[in-house]
C-alpha cells in the first residue's frame, strides 16, 4: 500500500485551468509521470510538497502516476471543453447542522464525480422552501438550509455540480387539498400514488408548472443550486384526471421537462427515466443526460447492457448514467459485493454508460432512498478509486458518444477481421454465465475490445454475489491493413490500470497478440499501424 495519495484538487478541469494535484502523506522525492491512453506525454520531477502543479494541458483524460523510492500513487485527470459532456454522478443525504464537509469534498476529487444530487433536501414535494431555516423533512430527517448550501459550496468548490433533488407530480398529504383537482386517477377513481404518504398529479397542469418552476427558480436563488434532478416513480403511464380527460404521461412529462427548461435556461437537468420510462421521449428533449434507474425485468449484465446500446441509440451527445442500485451488499460479504459491482461498472462502462453509486464520505447506494445507504469497507474504496480512476483516464475509448459496437461485422468465421479465443473456454458476444463476454467496438481508426470473464460464475445477474473470477489468458487474432505492423494495448482496472503494449506477430493477412490473463475486465486496444497517441 502506498505512504501517500494523489487527489486531483478539482474533480474535472475546464480548458485553459492551471492543474494541480495533492500530494497527501508522507512522499519522498521522485517522478511524475503523465499519460495520455499509456502513452507518456511528460515526466517531471517532484521534490516534495502537498501540491503537484501542471499548469496547462490540453483538453484530453491523463493518468497522474507520482512514483518515489518506496511506492508509487495513481491518479486521473479531466480537461474538458464542455462540462456538461460527463455525467459521473453522486450524492448527499446528510443536512444536519455543523456537519463535516471535507469527506465527500474528498470523494468527489477522489472518483471525479461532475455532479452531486443533494437528495430529499426540501421541506415538502410540493413545498421545497416552505420550512425556513431548520426543519425536518417529510420523513421526519433533520435539514439545516445552512447546511444544504454550505454542501452546494463544498461541491462547486471541488469541481462538481450540485444538483437539488425534486419530485415532479408529488405532493403530500398536508398539499394534497390545494392539488387534488389535479389527480391522476387509476380505473376505479382511486388516485395514484404512494401509499398514504405521496399523491401524483399531472405534471403538466398548468397551475402546478407555474408553482413548481417558481420554486425551482427560488432555489436557485436562495440555496445556490446549479441544476435538479428531477424524479418521478415510473407510473402511471395513462392515466385520468378528475373531470374525465385521458393524460398521455409521458407527453406530460415532456411538457414539464420543457417548461423547467424554459425557467431556467442555464441550469442542469437530469431526469429520471425510471425503468426507461419513457427515455424514447426525454432524450430528445432539453435536458443534460439520460439517467435511468433500473428494475426488473433488467435484472442481468445482458439486459443492462442492451439498455445502455438502446439509450445511446437517442441520446445524441448526451452522457448516459444508470441508477443500479447494489443491494447486494446487504446480503453478502464486501469481497463478493464488490465482485458484483466490479462486474456491473464492466458492463456500463465497456458500453458507454455511467453509475450513480457513491456518495458522501464513505457511503454506497443500496437503496432507491438514498438515506438507507451503505458504509463501505476500505476494500470497496480502493476498488472505487481504482475503477473511477481507470474510467477517467480511459473516457475517450469508452465514453466517446460516437463509439459503435460493431461486434457482429467483425466477430466470427464469416467475418473473420477480429476475434479472441481462449483455451478450453467459450467466447459469447451477450453475457453469458460460464463464458468470456466478448464485444468490439469502433474508436475512430481503432477497434478496442471488451472482455468480460464470466467463467466460473453461476449466474449473469448484475446484483448479485460473484465468485473469484478465474484468470484467463486469451489470443487475439485481426485481419491487417496494408503492410503496417499494427500495435495492441491492453489495461485492466484491477491490474497496472493503464494500457500497455503486449507483442504482435504477424500472420499473412492477419496479425495476433496473446493477452495476458485478466479477472474481470480486460480492454484491447488495436491500432492498425504502430503510433503513438
Amino acid at each position: 500500500m502506498s505512504a501517500f495519495e494523489l487527489l486531483p484538487r478539482r474533480a474535472t478541469y475546464a480548458a485553459g485551468d492551471s492543474v494541480a494535484i495533492e500530494v497527501r502523506g508522507a512522499a519522498g522525492p521522485g517522478e511524475v509521470i503523465l499519460r495520455r491512453l499509456g502513452d507518456e506525454v511528460l515526466r517531471v520531477a517532484y521534490t516534495g510538497g502537498d501540491s503537484i502543479v501542471l499548469a496547462w494541458l490540453p483538453v484530453g483524460t491523463y493518468g497522474v502516476e507520482l512514483v518515489t523510492e518506496a511506492a508509487s500513487a495513481r491518479t486521473a485527470i479531466e480537461v474538458t471543453a464542455d462540462a456538461r459532456a460527463r455525467l459521473r454522478y453522486g450524492f448527499a443525504v446528510d443536512y444536519s447542522p455543523g456537519r463535516d464537509l471535507v469527506g465527500i469534498s474528498d470523494t468527489i476529487r477522489r472518483l471525479h464525480l461532475t455532479d452531486i444530487m443533494l437528495y430529499d433536501w426540501a421541506y415538502r414535494h410540493a413545498d421545497l422552501l416552505g420550512g425556513g431555516e431548520d426543519y425536518r423533512d417529510a420523513l421526519d430527517q433533520p435539514i439545516a438550509l445552512r447546511t444544504v448550501r454550505d454542501l452546494v459550496a463544498a461541491a462547486q468548490a471541488a469541481g462538481a455540480r450540485a444538483l437539488g433533488y425534486a419530485a415532479v407530480y408529488a405532493v403530500g398529504p398536508a398539499e394534497w387539498d390545494d392539488w387534488k383537482h389535479r389527480a391522476l386517477l387509476t380505473a376505479t377513481g382511486e388516485p395514484y400514488g404512494l401509499g398514504d404518504f405521496l399523491f401524483i398529479l399531472d405534471p403538466a397542469s398548468p397551475d402546478w408548472l407555474a408553482s413548481f418552476t417558481g420554486q425551482l427558480d427560488r432555489s436557485v436563488k436562495e440555496v445556490g443550486f446549479d441544476g435538479f434532478h428531477l424524479d418521478q416513480f415510473g407510473y402511471p403511464k395513462r392515466a385520468t384526471v378528475p373531470d374525465g380527460s385521458r393524460v398521455d404521461v409521458a407527453d406530460s412529462l415532456r411538457k414539464l421537462i420543457e417548461s423547467v427548461r424554459d425557467a431556467l435556461p442555464d441550469a442542469q437537468l437530469v431526469f429520471n427515466n425510471v425503468n426507461d420510462f419513457p427515455t424514447w421521449v426525454t432524450a430528445k428533449l432539453r435536458q443534460d443526460a439520460v439517467y435511468i434507474e433500473v428494475w426488473a425485468p433488467t435484472l442481468t449484465l445482458g439486459s443492462l447492457g442492451t439498455l445502455v446500446t438502446r439509450a445511446r441509440s437517442v441520446a445524441g451527445e448526451k452522457p448516459i448514467s444508470i441508477a443500479a442500485y447494489q443491494e447486494v451488499y446487504d446480503r453478502a460479504q464486501a469481497a463478493a459485493s464488490d465482485l458484483a459491482t466490479s462486474f456491473t461498472m464492466a458492463t456500463l462502462f465497456s458500453h458507454g454508460a455511467t453509475q450513480i453509486l457513491a456518495g458522501e464520505a464513505d457511503r454506497l447506494l443500496v437503496d432507491p432512498y438514498y438515506v438507507r445507504n451503505h458504509v463501505v469497507e476500505p476494500s470497496t474504496a480502493a476498488l472505487l478509486k481504482r475503477w473511477y480512476d481507470f474510467l477517467v483516464e480511459h473516457d475517450e475509448i469508452l465514453m466517446d458518444p460516437s463509439i459503435v459496437d460493431v461486434t457482429g461485422s467483425y466477430a466470427g468465421d464469416y467475418n473473420d477481421d477480429c476475434d479472441v479465443t481462449f483455451a478450453g473456454l467459450a467466447v459469447s458476444s451477450t453475457a453469458d454465465a460460464g463464458t468470456v463476454w466478448r464485444r468490439i467496438t469502433s474508436v475512430g481508426e481503432r477497434l478496442v475490445v471488451h472482455l468480460i470473464n464470466l467463467v466460473g460464475q453461476n449466474d449473469a445477474l448484475w446484483d448479485a454475489p460473484r465468485n473469484p473470477p478465474t484468470p484467463v489468458s486469451g489470443i487475439l487474432r485481426f485481419r491487417r491493413a496494408g503492410d503496417a505492423m499494427p500495435r495492441v494495448r491492453i489495461a485492466d482496472p484491477d491490474a497496472a490500470g493503464r494500457l500497455i503494449d503486449v507483442p504482435v506477430a504477424l500472420d499473412g493477412t492477419h496479425a495476433t497478440a496473446t493477452l495476458p490473463g485478466f479477472g474481470v475486465w480486460q480492454v484491447v486496444v488495436i491500432d492498425f499501424e504502430e503510433r503513438v497517441s
